[in-house]
């Protein structure tokens, strides 16, 4: 909408207040219409509400639209337990069992209350429905070592000398420990020579057996072969993500997210086999799902698997992401830090977050198509929390009106709760709100 000014009276008049949850509204559905793939971000990764009406939109799409599966920014593997018990393949009696691989920092991703209702929900629906069973997927590469042994293990079963030649190819990664992070510094800076060739000749061996198995036109062993394949592509993608690591930064954010494109190309086409037209839901962090041309990542050469999602299937792609003013968040203090409870400081002051603060509106809902494409500074909190440096570690610059297709603010919202509440995720941390809201509108 060119040439209005973006002012807090201005959003107010173009938001839609919600009343209830964005769930209860028509107005996003409308919107994503015949849309393929939506993609729902978050502005932190331990914010209960995003968690919770991110869900509820899901449940709709699933119930009334039709959508095929739940693709999540988790490791392949260890969502992949979750999906065989929603589909009821597993040996898993709840969600909290269901969600047990999840034990890599930061746990409490997954592993909270509100995952927790979603997955017990969507097994309740799969026993209920006619249709073909709705999965849950991962679409991250982190887990190089669990992928390499999910591959042995599979083949082990179904052909012991494929199984021999994949332990023959990824014994090339046993001198680091189970450090991917070892492994990449040792072929990037100590120069040796890594196991590129190993994992793409384990990867096309897959891709051949996978093929084989698919003609046999039996599901079940469709799915196990579908799954073992994407774990040799993971640890090829994964190897490539570890020696970029130590190149720049650039590079390796690049091939994660290139990679979680490909998991999603990779499912779309394997639920082809379901259906004629296959549609998907995507979980991730706003900084995934919105187009990365429209923020400061972009000047950095960065790319994300919104914007490679909406140069492939253009109108058929919907991103929604959502922003909040203030309140609490689960976060560490630093990586592989315990999981805290903690206050969020007020948005700054010339970012989206104040901005819509300012409209007085509370919960309400934008569609892109109503803003007009103004640059902003824009939060993302990640898994670690650093108010200390807020300007410089959770802020960038962003045009919110190109990044999605609809916008959800929540003006106050709470921590997420973890499955396993510590001690000192239950002490709150001491209020520093008054004094912290004085910095903001300073800064």
């Amino acid at each position: 909408m060119n040439g209005i000014d973006l002012s807090p009276t201005a959003v107010k008049d173009i938001a839609r207040v919600l009343h209830g949850s964005a769930a209860q509204d028509g107005v996003i559905f409308d919107a994503i219409g015949s849309a393929r793939i939506v993609l729902i971000g978050e502005a932190s990764h331990g914010t209960r509400e995003f968690y919770r009406e991110r869900a509820e939109i899901t449940r709709r799409l699933i119930a009334e639209y039709g959508f095929d599966f739940v693709a999540v920014e988790a490791d392949w593997p260890d969502a992949y337990r979750t999906n065989r018990f929603v589909k009821e393949h597993g040996d898993d009696r709840d969600a909290n069992e269901a969600l047990s691989d999840f034990k890599r920092f930061p746990a409490w991703m997954w592993r909270n209350t509100e995952v927790a209702d979603f997955i017990e929900w969507l097994r309740s629906y799969n026993r209920r429905t006619s249709r073909s069973k709705t999965g849950f997927y991962g679409l991250d590469l982190y887990s190089l070592y669990s992928s390499i042994d999910a591959v042995i293990e599979y083949l082990d079963r179904v052909d012991p000398g494929l199984a021999e030649a994949a332990r023959l190819r990824y014994g090339c990664f046993d001198e680091f420990e189970h450090e991917g992070q070892a492994y990449g510094y040792a072929t990037a800076r100590a120069g040796l020579e890594g196991c590129e060739d190993q994992v793409v000749q384990q990867l096309i061996d897959m891709q051949r057996h996978t093929a084989a198995i698919l003609a046999s036109d039996s599901p079940t062993a469709g799915d196990e072969a579908f799954f073992a394949e994407q774990n040799a592509r993971l640890v090829s993608n994964a190897e490539a993500y570890y020696r970029a690591m130590y190149r720049s930064n650039v590079a390796s954010w690049n091939q994660r997210d290139s990679h979680m494109a490909q998991t999603l190309d990779a499912l779309l086409l394997h639920h082809q086999r379901f259906t004629p037209r296959p549609r998907a839901v995507v979980w991730a962090h706003n900084s995934h799902v919105g187009d990365a041309r429209a923020t400061e990542m972009s000047s950095r050469g960065e790319l994300n698997i919104g914007e490679l999602v909406k140069q492939r299937y253009g109108v058929d792609a919907f991103a929604v992401g959502f922003t909040t003013y203030e309140g609490s968040v689960t976060a560490a203090r630093h990586w592989g830090g315990p999981a805290e409870r903690r206050w969020v400081r007020p948005g700054l002051e010339h970012s989206f977050e104040a901005l819509f603060h300012h409209a007085g509106a509370g919960r309400f809902v934008l569609m892109s198509s109503l803003l007009p494409d103004v640059q902003r500074l824009e939060r993302a909190i990640g898994v670690i929390y650093q108010p200390e440096t807020e300007r410089y570690s959770h802020y960038f610059d962003a045009r919110i009106a190109s990044q999605f297709e609809a916008v959800i603010h929540l003006d106050e919202t709470t921590a997420l709760e973890p499955l396993e509440l510590t001690d000192l995720w239950r002490a709150t941390e001491p209020s520093e709100l008054p004094a912290t809201r004085e910095e903001s509108l300073r800064a």
